[in-house]
């Protein structure tokens, strides 16, 4: 069996993924970054690898300590950690991908160098870091790494300072082309190569767990959404998974397809490298949808209209349309395909008739709809037919929910069989490196949904386009960013 460890923004996991597709023994630590000012997002990262540790250790006790095949990494992406190579120590606290503390030296390499990275990238996280911690050090002396190189350093114990085509592809640090860091941008950020890691293969041997029980070969370390994208079992052009977490995003396989480079295209999509195995690199589109769930909780926690988020589905049930009130979910700005992070969220169509749940109903069909803008802009830019959605993440255990996002998109919806599909991805990719697999043919065929939707009446897309239109350049100065 393979051990997954899972690291997302707000909590990880350690769990067992075993031949039958099957996951068990999971353990769950709650780690929550800190917010100390509106815009930076810091955390520990010697407190997430004592809680990585921990998870893994207690879930190999769990099962009564079997042997192991090999170890799978899966982990929040971009979130940023320099630390100290003779000691193992962060300099700083890790800079979360949500951090924003960079936004002014992101303009500064546009309008300098032409270079565009957004500052929910590592490249400007690199250099700040450097600038307000390192204080003059060699860089020789200091490693940079993703969550993915630290947790492989960690279960290492200082022995493996690598990363995967998946992590470096969303770094802003990445040549697409060759597949390597790039000189160039590197040079013009102020970021020294010395401190980064070496890129390997998704699936692949790299190096020995030694800080567990048992030494296990740490194979395979991947991204959150591309390992979500293989736990699905999307791994041919044109196949789809949308998670539907705090944030949304839909990535599209393209198979072997190289993009002319790593910009976002002018559909709002950003191209990624889904995986790459034996030294073969298969790249996927991503689509971004800012707030999904959190959407969820503001219904929750702010205007008290539901008790629980499992509620939003009895409630919006209980009427069959939203009377004409539509929400347009954009608390934090539109993603794909505007970019406009000066939108802001909307209700219309409110009349002295609208209840509370025709309000719940429309949060919903508003986050479904917002799911079909993704696949609307992932099928313009890759020219591929996206034949169904398979979904996974919090929201994807709301049946309204699923339905109206069936409804929204004209696309039959199969639900995964668990909510987390990165650490059944992970899995399968660490377990085709060490023969508990022989490709992604064979776990692609294990797929089971857990539920199914097929579409059975058309939301308005035309009457949608034009709420959202009244959304855009709420706040002007932030509609005027662009990275």
């Amino acid at each position: 069996m393979i051990l997954v460890i899972d690291v997302g923004t707000t909590g990880l996991r350690a769990a067992l993924v075993h031949p039958d597709a099957t996951v068990g023994a999971v353990e769950y630590r709650p780690f929550a970054p800190d917010t100390p000012f509106p815009g930076l997002v810091e955390f520990d990262a010697e407190r997430m690898a004592e809680l990585v540790l921990d998870a893994a250790r207690s879930a190999l006790r769990a099962a009564g300590d079997p042997t192991v095949t090999g170890v799978g990494i899966t982990n929040q992406r971009a979130s940023t950690i320099v630390w100290e190579r003779a000691t193992g120590r962060p300099i700083a606290p890790g800079l979360g991908w949500q951090d924003l503390r960079t936004v002014g030296e992101c303009i500064t390499a546009k309008v300098e160098h032409g270079i565009h990275v957004a500052p929910n990238q590592s490249a400007t996280k690199i250099g700040w870091l450097l600038a307000n911690a390192a204080a003059g050090r060699d860089p020789a002396e200091l490693c940079f790494g993703t969550v993915d190189t630290w947790i492989a350093w960690t279960l290492s114990e200082g022995e493996v300072h690598v990363t995967d085509h998946s992590n470096a592809g969303v770094t802003g640090l990445y040549a697409v082309e060759a597949g390597t860091w790039h000189a160039g941008v590197c040079d013009a950020l102020g970021v020294p190569t010395a401190l980064l890691p070496a890129i390997v293969d998704t699936a692949g041997v790299v190096g020995l767990a030694t800080a567990i029980p048992g030494a296990p070969p740490i194979a395979a370390l991947v991204g959150d959404q591309q390992a979500s994208l293989a736990g699905q079992g999307c791994i041919e052009p044109g196949m789809a998974k949308v998670t539907f977490g705090t944030g949304g995003m839909l990535d599209v396989c393209r198979g072997e397809t190289q993009p002319p480079d790593g910009k976002r295209s002018p559909h709002g999509t950003f191209p990624i490298v889904a995986w790459s195995i034996a030294g073969r690199r298969t790249w996927g589109a991503e689509a971004i949808m800012l707030s999904a769930g959190s959407n969820v909780e503001w219904l929750r926690e702010d205007l008290g209209l539901i008790a629980t988020a499992e509620e939003s589905h009895d409630v919006a049930a209980s009427v069959e349309t939203t009377d004409g009130v539509t929400y347009v979910p954009a608390l934090l700005g539109l993603g794909t395909p505007q970019w406009d992070y000066g939108a802001r969220g909307m209700l219309l169509g409110l009349t002295r008739g609208t209840e509370r749940s025709h309000v719940v109903r429309a949060v919903l069909e508003g986050v479904a709809q917002r799911g079909a803008d993704l696949v609307e802009a992932a099928e313009a830019e890759t020219g591929l037919s996206i034949p169904a959605l398979r979904v996974d993440g919090g929201m994807s255990r709301n049946p309204t929910f699923v339905q109206a996002l069936a409804d929204a998109t004209g696309k039959r919806v199969e639900v995964a069989p668990i909510v987390e599909a990165t650490t059944l991805g992970a899995g399968y990719l660490a377990g085709i490196a060490t023969g508990v697999w022989p490709d992604l043919a064979a776990t692609s065929a294990a797929w089971r949904p857990s539920a199914v939707a097929e579409p059975v009446r058309r939301l308005d897309r035309a009457a949608w386009g034009d709420a959202v239109s009244r959304t855009t350049s709420w706040i002007p100065e932030l509609s005027a960013l662009d990275f």
